[in-house]
């Protein structure tokens, strides 16, 4: 462990620990050098002594760090120092999705749904560069405080793979896909599969899996199908089933084939969530090359008669073969005397060429027929040896399919009863010893308890929002009423929380599109306002309301303000306004969209009205310039002038000092001189 104020390689500063994981410590630190705070993941001393797999653990963190995407934690560095081997990394602040989850109880699906889009993008660029995941999880996925989803330890679990590390290190295995289980090869297709279960989780609040131990976990991803989502939980529209179903499939061809293949998926299921429209690939098996004609998904059997033609195009010569004994071989026999050298050609190449060789051969009729009639002996011998292996080969195929149809009808029935954990706990449990699931949907969960406790069966919570059915009261149960199950099965409920509220995503900074397809996607509404701004780049979000990571219900509008740029500098000419009245110096500059101050001077004897003003008539200056005109009060001016139009800043208020010569009077014509710009109280440039 690390001490706060330690360095490494003299530039990372250590100030705290953030957190630890099953094979190294997390802390806060800060580069001196590039003057910013990142993260640094060390490895635990029992992963640091063994040299093959720190070299592993630095090739792959190195390969990773090649990676740019903005949900992707980035790798900035990687060294060891005294035996501690670390990777230096992009410090997100906020809390990963694991702890979102426990926090929501289970996130809305539109949520879940734009999580997933962002991950799936984070994959899908690590893909593009053949480095693969290997532990997709909820732990490994952070959301920032601006709403950004990032995926970190990006190539780093290829070298947790290694025989040395035992499964504490390796983490939770309720996301491990059945390949990883079996010790088998990895590809993009097994960051699929952890996607899906982590989307199960967001979705219902659950993971899929449970048991006492991670080998009993590992064995259910190996064996088991995932409950159907919309059995564990309600609201939840087909697309989405359907998706994480093909996502979860155990066998990799039958997946998405890539991210790309997912993020189209999920991206359709924001628009038309109850349309029908993923793709399962039909279930088939390989004995004879004949079909299955059932799905490995209970109610999702998406092949028609164009996938079967897909699937096996082998046998559908069987009756076109039947067809072809039944030609011209066969008409050779009724029509034996009447050959012609089409005849030849198919039955008696030999005979072809001798008739070539010598063309004026006499040919003795009997002689021809007997020939004839020797070779179709050998056809029809060889014909007999085909019909009987037809027959065999038809046989057989038609013992599979029957045998084929049993086992799916038996595998489709057992799927069934397995759904919402409601399987038995033996295949071979009588019917005296099962018991009838009772109706619990409305009442308390401490009542719904009781009735199963009270008839040998177990319960397991799943906490959902809603806003019809009150807080602590069951809105559905896994297992219907009625329902004959054995002992001690445990039923799935869900319990309502109250009203929902969500996390406001922070779209502060973002374009208006993406801004706009976050909160949609989050179950709130958008309204859009546009405003100037010498900061924020045209088309970028200035401000939001309500504020992002604040709680609210689905359904709130958040106002954005977007940046339409700087505002366009408008211009004005300065009029000239020397020797007008101050009402009619207000009014001229006024007009030009200028600001207008006040400057009394009563010292200015023997002239009344503006003698000076601060920027020279005939310039150009911004609309809103504030021009500063010179009044001078005059001999007859004794007290302060009338007050300004409201419409202007407010004058300040003239010395009440009488001047000196009380008697001075303007000159005789009341034309007033020309102002001097230099004289006492004015201002210039």
């Amino acid at each position: 462990m690390l001490r706060n104020g330690m360095f490494l390689a003299d530039r990372y500063e250590i100030l705290e620990q953030i957190g630890t994981g099953g094979m190294s410590d997390v802390y806060k630190a800060k580069c001196h050098k590039l003057n910013r705070f990142v993260a640094i993941k060390v490895l635990k001393n029992e992963f640091s002594q063994d040299k093959t797999f720190v070299t592993k653990f630095r090739a792959e963190a190195q390969s990773a760090a090649g990676l740019t995407h903005p949900n992707i934690v980035s790798v900035y560095d990687v060294g060891d120092e005294d035996g501690i081997y670390y990777i230096v990394m992009e410090l997100v602040e906020g809390i990963t999705l694991k702890k979102y989850i426990e926090k929501r109880g289970k996130v809305p699906y539109k949520e879940a749904v734009s999580i997933a889009i962002q991950v799936a993008k984070g994959m899908e660029a690590a893909h593009s560069h053949h480095i693969v995941h290997r532990d997709i999880k909820p732990q490994n996925i952070i959301i920032s405080k601006d709403g950004k989803v990032k995926v970190t330890d990006f190539g780093i679990a290829k070298a947790a793979s290694s025989s040395t590390i035992n499964s504490a290190a390796m983490g939770s295995v309720h996301y491990i896909s059945p390949e990883q289980a079996r010790g088998g090869y990895s590809d993009e297709r097994t960051d699929i599969y952890s996607l899906g279960i982590t989307l199960f989780e967001m979705i219902t609040g659950t993971v899929p899996f449970d048991g006492d131990s991670s080998v009993s976990v590992a064995v259910r991803h190996i064996q088991d199908e995932i409950p159907v989502p919309s059995t564990v939980t309600e609201d939840v529209p087909i697309s989405i089933d359907k998706i994480i179903l093909k996502c979860v499939q155990k066998k990799t061809e039958r997946r998405y084939q890539s991210a790309t293949e997912l993020i189209s998926d999920l991206k359709k299921s924001l628009v038309m969530p109850e349309s029908d429209f993923v793709k399962m690939m039909p279930a088939y098996t390989n004995t004879s090359n004949e079909r299955n004609l059932t799905t490995d998904m209970v109610g999702f059997d998406n092949y028609d008669d164009d996938d079967d033609e897909d699937i096996d195009d082998n046998l559908q010569h069987s009756s076109d073969d039947d067809d072809y004994y039944d030609n011209d071989l066969f008409d050779d026999e009724e029509d034996d005397d009447n050959y012609d050298e089409d005849d030849d050609e198919e039955l008696d190449i030999p005979l072809k060429k001798h008739k070539k060789a010598d063309k004026k051969v006499d040919y003795d009729d009997d002689d021809i027929g007997d020939e004839n009639n020797e070779k179709l002996d050998k056809v029809f011998k060889w014909i007999g040896v085909g019909i009987v292996s037809l027959i065999a080969v038809i046989t057989v195929i038609v013992l599979v399919r029957l045998f084929a149809g049993n086992s799916s009808t038996a595998k489709e029935n057992n799927t069934t009863q397995q759904i919402d954990n409601t399987q038995s706990t033996t295949d071979n449990v009588k019917d005296k010893d099962k018991v009838v699931v009772p109706n619990v949907v409305g009442k308390t969960e401490e009542e719904a308890k009781q009735m199963l406790n009270d008839v040998g069966l177990g319960y397991k919570p799943v906490k959902q929002a809603s806003t019809t059915v009150p807080e602590g009261v069951v809105i559905s149960q896994g297992t219907v009423k009625g329902t004959k199950v054995a002992k001690n099965t445990t039923i799935t409920l869900s319990i309502s929380t109250g009203q929902s509220v969500s996390s406001v995503p922070n779209v502060v900074g973002s374009d208006q599109i993406d801004a706009s397809e976050v909160l949609e996607a989050a179950g709130f509404k958008v309204s859009v306002r546009t405003a100037n701004s010498d900061t924020v780049e045209a088309g970028k979000v200035i401000s939001q309301s309500p504020n992002g990571l604040t709680e609210a219900n689905p359904g709130t509008t958040v106002v954005i303000t977007v940046s339409i740029g700087k505002a366009e500098a408008k211009t004005a000419t300065v009029p000239n306004v020397l020797g007008k009245s101050e009402s009619e110096a207000r009014q001229a500059l006024d007009a030009a969209g200028l600001q207008v101050e006040v400057s009394y001077n009563p010292n200015v004897e023997a002239f009344r009205g503006v003698f000076a003003q601060s920027i020279t008539a005939g310039e150009t200056v911004e609309i809103g310039k504030v021009i500063i005109i010179s009044i001078g009060t005059g001999a007859e001016q004794t007290t302060a002038p009338t007050q300004p139009s409201t419409d202007a800043p407010q004058p300040t208020t003239p010395p009440q000092t009488t001047p000196a010569d009380t008697s001075t009077t303007p000159p005789a014509d009341n034309t007033p001189a020309a102002p001097d710009n230099n004289a006492a109280g004015a201002v210039t440039n």
